[in-house]
């Protein structure tokens, strides 16, 4: 019988511990800014608007920016991707599908996981990026 080395074992409780914590900000984000609000409001024109006010859905993005740059940074470049969209989404679908009468909440469904996969993606990038740049040797006072 194999055992696993523990410094194969620490590292993937580690890697186990990240993806839930990033997966809790995630969710907390949906259910903390946006899951309970389900209030329109009308214009002076009669239009109806909602239900979430601009305060709300930038919250909301901070919140996942910031988890997103902090698990890029101090786990995986693309650590974020592996738990965040996943559940992000399943916040949503708890909230949203219970009062869907027309069924096309798996549309939205699918379409909050392809924006919040595709902004895991854009801080992975920008997080290598970054890493490489912090990385790179310097090359001051060369050709002097």
């Amino acid at each position: 019988m194999t055992t696993i080395p523990p410094p194969v074992r620490m590292r993937a409780l580690g890697d186990l511990a990240w993806a839930a914590v990033l997966a809790a900000v995630a969710a907390a984000a949906w259910f903390g800014w946006l899951g309970w609000d389900e209030e329109y409001w009308y214009d002076a024109a009669g239009d109806a608007h909602g239900p979430y006010e601009t305060w709300q859905v930038v919250g909301c993005g901070l919140t996942l920016l910031a988890g997103a740059v902090v698990g890029a940074l101090a786990w995986r470049p693309f650590g974020p991707l592996a738990a965040m969209p996943v559940a992000f989404t399943t916040a949503w679908i708890i909230t949203s599908a219970p009062g869907d009468d027309q069924g096309l909440w798996p549309v939205g469904a699918i379409m909050v996981l392809i924006g919040t996969a595709l902004g895991a993606v854009l801080v992975g990038a920008v997080a290598t990026a970054i890493a490489g740049t912090a990385k790179a040797p310097s090359r001051a006072g060369e050709g002097l």
